[in-house]
């Protein structure tokens, strides 16, 4: 545990090195979903992934929810009214937040529902 409001450097690539360590278990696990794009973050133990938003809205959506199921992450879905939605979940696994986001542009689904 840090204390005093002081975070060290050793601190920071431990968490680095620990996040690291669950998405390559992560990506382990899961060698049949579509590739996403991965950040380490560089303070606390996160990993971020990302669809890519330039895909077909149908095919992000679909990807999104392939990586949020088989994470057990709940959806926190923010729409914007323009023609765009972003898809956003997060969940704490083995001590290392995992976030997933994605871009959906065009998203006709959305207008659909």
């Amino acid at each position: 545990m840090v204390s005093g409001g002081w975070i060290s450097q050793a601190d920071r690539a431990r968490w680095q090195r620990q996040a690291a360590a669950e998405l390559a278990a992560i990506l382990e696990i899961h060698r049949d979903l579509p590739l996403l794009a991965w950040t380490v973050g560089p303070a606390g133990s996160v990993v971020a992934g990302r669809v890519n938003g330039l895909a077909p809205a149908a095919q992000v959506r679909e990807t999104f929810e392939a990586w949020r199921a088989a994470l057990a992450i709940e959806e926190d879905r923010h729409d914007n009214p323009s023609s765009a939605s972003w898809l956003h979940a997060a969940a704490r696994c083995r001590g290392v937040m995992v976030r997933l986001t994605a871009a959906v542009i065009g998203d006709i689904d959305r207008e659909s529902q």
